[in-house]
């Protein structure tokens, strides 16, 4: 073989060595990302389950549900904002530890790996809950999730309406009010009228006002229109105000005013009125009654004058008749005194 031939050769093997060495440094990085063939992550998080709301003064209960698949568990452990207030370790006598933490106060008795109960839960108690789920060894495995969970101070009283009027007429303006109870958070407030939502156009919002210690929220929206016959529904208008906080509290208030309704005409009038709106032929109808009715009324006072004209000739022809029987008889006195 000569030098040329031996060079490729060996020029050759140095390739197949390279592609061999850079494909098995592939094939460990890939293995690396997928943990490796011998190590198997079994420990697996099923849910985490956090209230949303939870109501001032009540329990609250945290669940963590969770999957060890044949692993041994070494801790669970629960926090608040960062900062850890339970833990629940299997080999530990006792097994649950609690730590104090502003607005947490466990229910230890009731508490284990799957579930931590707070009781008297205050307005500081809303945050931010993390569950967190670590295995024994080898794995070292830890899982976790987390959810937040507000506590609400409900209203003291339900909505309140102002501004409204008792009678309103086409073409007034409606400027009303709806106030809320103070709250924490603050409730929504929706408008309506005669059952239907109000348009956006119509609403007022104004700023939240926070008050107390506490910082509880008053919520006020105001509705604004120009009424229309649509409006009123068999003569009223019903306007309502709904207050809601989450799905644990919905109240309402609901006021119904009248419209203005004109002077009802006489029954003739209003017949005429009605038939008029049916056919043509129909107001002649009415007509006519109406003149008959008319004259009848006109045959009727002209008898009661003529009746009266009656009384009154009768009673001055007796009083003519006695008028004159006094003469004759003055006169036959007179006669009779001067012979």
């Amino acid at each position: 073989m000569d030098k040329e031939a031996t060079r490729r050769t060996a020029f050759g093997t140095v390739i197949y060595v390279q592609k061999v060495l850079i494909s098995s440094v592939s094939n460990s990085e890939n293995k690396l990302n997928n943990h490796g063939p011998d190590c198997t992550y079994s420990l697996r998080l099923i849910e985490v389950q956090i209230p949303k709301h939870v109501v001032k003064g009540a329990e609250a209960k945290l669940e963590c549900h969770y999957d060890l698949d044949e692993e041994a568990l070494y801790s669970v452990k629960w926090y608040k904002d960062g900062n850890e207030f339970y833990r629940y370790v299997p080999r530990d006598m006792p097994p649950a530890q609690i730590f104090l933490l502003p607005g947490v106060t466990v229910d230890i008795h009731n508490s284990s790996d799957v579930v931590v109960v707070l009781k008297h839960v205050n307005l500081s108690t809303t945050g931010k809950y993390r569950c967190e789920v670590s295995a024994e060894a080898p794995s070292f495995q830890t899982v976790s999730d987390h959810g937040d969970m507000i506590v609400v101070s409900l209203p003291d009283k339900g909505p309140i309406i102002t501004g409204g009027r008792a009678r309103y007429q086409i073409g007034d303006y409606v400027r009303v009010n709806c106030t809320s109870g103070r709250s924490k958070p603050a409730t929504t407030l929706n408008w309506f009228i005669n059952g239907e939502n109000a348009e956006s156009q119509m609403l007022r919002p104004y700023e939240t006002t926070i008050t107390g210690r506490e910082g509880l929220e008053t919520s006020t929206l105001g509705l604004q229109f120009r009424v229309e016959q649509h409006h009123f529904r068999n003569g009223d208008m019903k306007l309502k105000c709904v207050a809601r906080l989450s799905s644990i509290y919905w109240r309402s208030n609901e006021e119904s005013v009248e419209g203005d309704r004109p002077q009802r005409a006489p029954a003739l009038e209003s017949r005429e009125t009605v038939y008029a709106s049916n056919s043509r032929a129909d107001p002649v109808q009415a007509n006519g009654d109406t003149s008959t009715l008319r004259n009848g009324m006109n045959l009727i006072t002209l008898l009661m004058v003529y009746s009266i004209f009656l009384i009154f000739t009768k009673k001055l022809h007796n009083s003519f008749v006695h008028l004159n029987y006094n003469y004759c008889t003055f006169q036959l006195h007179t006669t009779s005194s001067t012979r």
